[in-house]
C-alpha cells in the first residue's frame, strides 16, 4: 500500500521534537480565544436589543451595564488565552527553526567535500537562514491565525444564519467575493509563481555572496559594473518577478477582494430595505431594528477574518517553498561510511582504472585512469587545463566517490575506509586556503585540535611562518581579520601548511599550492614543502613544469586519459604531449619585453 505523503506542515512539525505538542496546545487557545472574542458582539446586540425595547423611557435597560462587564471579562480572557497560545506557537516555531538550522548544518557536514564546490556557501546558508525563518512566522502566527480564524468564521455564520437567514446571507456574499479573490491570486497556476520569487531569491542570495567576496579582486584589476552581471542579472529577475506577481497578478483580484471585504455593509442595505415592509406588516420593527444591528456589527468581522485567513495563506505558500528549499539541503549526498570498515596500512597510493563522470554532465571527468604511487614518492599530475588533474586528486580524500574503478590507500579501497579515518591519512593544500576568522593558533590547531602550543610553533616554524608571527602583535594569539590584521596570500598559504605539517598525515595532495605566491613566499613555500612532503607519499598537481621535474613520476592527463606518465627525462625523450608543453614552458619562461633599440 502506498504511504500517503505528509502534507508540508506536518513535515515542519515533525521539526519541533518534543515541542510538537505546544503547538496543537497553541492552536487549541487561538481557537477557543476566537470563539471568546465573539462574546462582545452579542453582549452589544443584547444591549441594543434592551435599549430599543425600552425606548423611549432609556432607565428601564438595566441589563445593559451588566452586558458591558461580560463584553469586557469576555475580550480580556480572550486576549490572555491568544497571548498564551501565542506563547506556546512562539516556543515550538524557535524550537522548529533551530532544529531546522542544526539538522541541516549537520547532514551537510556528512557530504562529501566536493558538495560545496557545485553550492556555493551563501547559496546553503541563504536556504537554511531563509527557510527556517520563513517556517519561523508560519508556524509561530500563520497557523494559529487560520485555525482561529477558522473557528471564527464558523461561528460566525452560525450566527448570521440563527436570526435572519436573509441578511446573514446578503453579509456572507462578500465573504464570496473575497475567497474567489483570494484563490484567484494564490490557486491555480499562481501558486506556481511563488516557487519561481523564492528560486529568484535564491539566485539573488548566491549572487550577491558572490559579489562582495569578489570586491577586492575588482578593485585591484579596476574592473567595471559589467564584473558583477550575474549579480545584476539575479536583481532584475528577482525585480521582474515581484513586480509581474504585484501588478499583473494580484492588482484587481486584491482591489476587489479589499472593495467587497471593508465594505460588506453595502450588502447589507439592500437587504435591509427589502426586509423592512414585511417587518412593518408583522409589527415586529424593534426585532428588525435589532437583528439590523446585529448584522451591522457582525459585517465589520468579515474585512478582519478574511484578511487573516488571505496572510496566513501565503505563509503557508511561503513555508511550502521553504520546505522545498530545506529540502535542497537535506536531499545533499552523504559520504557513506562502510559497514565494515577496512583501515589502511602503509601510505601506498593506487588508481585502479579509475573513471569519474560529474553530476548532470555527459562527459567523464576520468575515463580509465591508472597509475600508483608508492610510499615516500612524489607524484606529479600534469596537463592542459581540464584535462583531469585536480578530479583525480579530489577522489582520494573522497571528495567525490569514482564512478567506477577503485582509488586505494594503503591497500584499502576509499570506499571502504572509515571518512575520519581517511581524513586522518590525508593532507591537502589548495591554490586559494581558507583561513577561521580565529587566531594564528586555533587557525594551525584546526588540524588536530588536541595539539599543544610547541606542538603548533614547530609546525609554524616547519612551514617557514617565523617572519608571520614576529611581525603580528600577538604573536600566534593574534586573530587573523579584525583590527586590520590581514595576511597576503602567500603568507595564508603558509599558515595552511603548518596546517597539514601538524596534521602529519601520511599522504599528501597539494593542488599547486605556489600559483597565487609572489616570489618570496614562493622560496619559503618551497622550502615548507621539504618540511611537509618529507617521508610522505605526494600527490602533487602542478601548472608551472618546473615544480616537477624532480618528481618520482610524473602522470600525464588530457582529456580525462593518461596521456604519458614516467620521468622529466624519460617524457621529454618520448617527444609526446608532455614534451611539448616542456618546450612551451622554456618559451614562455625566456619571453620578455624588449626596448625599442633592441628590437632593432
Amino acid at each position: 500500500m502506498k504511504e500517503k505523503k505528509k502534507s508540508d506542515v506536518a513535515v515542519l512539525l515533525d521539526y519541533a521534537g518534543n515541542r510538537k505538542g505546544l503547538t496543537f496546545l497553541g492552536l487549541f487557545f487561538s481557537a477557543v480565544s476566537m470563539l471568546l472574542s465573539m462574546a462582545p458582539y452579542i453582549c452589544i446586540w443584547l444591549a441594543a436589543r434592551d435599549l430599543i425595547a425600552a425606548a423611549p423611557d432609556w432607565t428601564l435597560a438595566r441589563g445593559v451595564t451588566r452586558y458591558g462587564w461580560i463584553a469586557f471579562a469576555f475580550a480580556f480572557a480572550g486576549i490572555a488565552l491568544y497571548f498564551a497560545g501565542l506563547m506556546c506557537t512562539h516556543l515550538a516555531a524557535f524550537r522548529t527553526a533551530s532544529n531546522i538550522r542544526k539538522q541541516g548544518v549537520a547532514h551537510v557536514m556528512k557530504a562529501p567535500l566536493g558538495y560545496f564546490d557545485a553550492n556555493a556557501s551563501g547559496l546553503i546558508r541563504g536556504r537554511l537562514d531563509a527557510a527556517a525563518a520563513d517556517t519561523e512566522t508560519l508556524l509561530a502566527h500563520n497557523l494559529a491565525d487560520i485555525v482561529g480564524t477558522i473557528v471564527l468564521f464558523l461561528a460566525m455564520v452560525i450566527l448570521m444564519f440563527l436570526f435572519d437567514w436573509r441578511m446573514g446571507l446578503s453579509c456572507l456574499l462578500a465573504a464570496v467575493i473575497s475567497v474567489i479573490s483570494m484563490f484567484t491570486m494564490m490557486g491555480g497556476k499562481n501558486a506556481q509563481l511563488m516557487a519561481e520569487y523564492q528560486a529568484a531569491q535564491d539566485r539573488i542570495t548566491k549572487a550577491g555572496t558572490e559579489y562582495v567576496r569578489g570586491i577586492p579582486v575588482v578593485k585591484i584589476f579596476q574592473q567595471t559594473v559589467y564584473s558583477f552581471k550575474a549579480f545584476q542579472e539575479a536583481i532584475n529577475d528577482y525585480s521582474e518577478k515581484a513586480e509581474h506577481y504585484q501588478a499583473d497578478v494580484c492588482r484587481v483580484p486584491q482591489s476587489v477582494n479589499l472593495t467587497f471585504t471593508e465594505g460588506a455593509f453595502v450588502f447589507l442595505v439592500p437587504a435591509a430595505l427589502f426586509l423592512a415592509p414585511e417587518a412593518l406588516a408583522d409589527g415586529n420593527l424593534a426585532g428588525f431594528i435589532t437583528d439590523f444591528v446585529f448584522y451591522a456589527v457582525f459585517s465589520a468581522i468579515i474585512s478582519t477574518a478574511l484578511a487573516r485567513i488571505m496572510f496566513a495563506s501565503s505563509g503557508i505558500m511561503l513555508a511550502g517553498t521553504a520546505l522545498g528549499r530545506i529540502n535542497k539541503v537535506m536531499e545533499a549526498p552523504v559520504l557513506k561510511s562502510p559497514d565494515n570498515p577496512k583501515v589502511p596500512h602503509g601510505n601506498k597510493v593506487e588508481f585502479q582504472d579509475v573513471s569519474f563522470t560529474y553530476d548532470g554532465s555527459e562527459t567523464p571527468a576520468l575515463s580509465h585512469v591508472s597509475f600508483t604511487a608508492e610510499p615516500g614518492q612524489t607524484i606529479a599530475l600534469v596537463g592542459p587545463s581540464g584535462g583531469g588533474k585536480t578530479t583525480a586528486a579530489s577522489l582520494i580524500p573522497r571528495f567525490w566517490d569514482a564512478s567506477s574503478g577503485s582509488v586505494r590507500v594503503g591497500g584499502a579501497d576509499v570506499k571502504e575506509i572509515d571518512p575520519h579515518v581517511l581524513m586522518d591519512q590525508v593532507a591537502f593544500v589548495f591554490q586559494s586556503s581558507r583561513l577561521f576568522k580565529a587566531s594564528i593558533l586555533e587557525n594551525v590547531r584546526a588540524a588536530r585540535p588536541d595539539a599543544s602550543r610547541d606542538e603548533v610553533r614547530c609546525a609554524l616554524t616547519a612551514a617557514q611562518c617565523q617572519d608571520i608571527i614576529e611581525k603580528l602583535p600577538y604573536g600566534m594569539d593574534t586573530v587573523i581579520g579584525t583590527e586590520g590584521t590581514y595576511l597576503s596570500g602567500g603568507e595564508q598559504q603558509r599558515i595552511a601548511l603548518a596546517r597539514a605539517i601538524l596534521k602529519d598525515a601520511p599522504v599528501v595532495v597539494l593542488d599547486e599550492a605556489t600559483a597565487f605566491a609572489d616570489p618570496e613566499n614562493e622560496v619559503l613555500i618551497q622550502k615548507a614543502f621539504a618540511a611537509l612532503t618529507k617521508g610522505r607519499t605526494v600527490i602533487m598537481i602542478a601548472h608551472r613544469l618546473s615544480t616537477v621535474v624532480g618528481a618520482d613520476r610524473i602522470i600525464v592527463l588530457d582529456k580525462g586519459r593518461v596521456a604519458g606518465q614516467g620521468t622529466h627525462g624519460e617524457l621529454v625523450a618520448a617527444g609526446g604531449l608532455y614534451a611539448r608543453m616542456w618546450a612551451d614552458y622554456n618559451k614562455a619562461v625566456r619571453w620578455k619585453i624588449s626596448s625599442e633599440k633592441e628590437a632593432k
